[in-house]
């Protein structure tokens, strides 16, 4: 079962303090766990882009489990698919579909559902 913080808004200012910058992309990018299962390693969680956010050096990015992502504000620029994400676009990934890299120019903020109990 996912350990969760119920009823709280991660998007206020005072929430600020649980965002951490994602290892290895500090100047890009930011991340908040909403949800984990200890168990499985299922997670729910936000991922924010900085302003002028590139990821390229990174390359494309796959997983072996599916995660479905939810554009909750901004836009978000995926060079495998060649197309922008804007808020409200959802996105359901199956195993092994390339993504990224991505960029951001003014930012964004994306939902991540990710089950790697569900991976091949």
């Amino acid at each position: 079962m996912k350990q969760a913080h119920p009823y709280w808004n991660p998007l206020s200012a005072e929430a600020a303090e649980h965002w951490q910058p994602i290892e290895g992309m500090a100047d890009l990018a930011e991340e908040l766990t909403l949800a984990q299962d200890a168990k499985n390693g299922d997670y729910t969680r936000l991922t924010r882009f900085l302003p002028g956010a590139d990821t390229a050096a990174f390359g494309v990015k796959s997983h072996d489990y599916p995660e479905e992502i939810f554009v909750v504000s901004g836009r978000l620029y995926d060079a495998a698919v060649g197309r922008w994400l804007v808020a409200g676009d959802y996105v359901s990934r199956p195993p092994g579909e390339p993504h990224g890299p991505f960029r951001s120019e003014e930012g964004c903020v994306v939902l991540e559902i990710s089950c790697p109990s569900q991976g091949r």
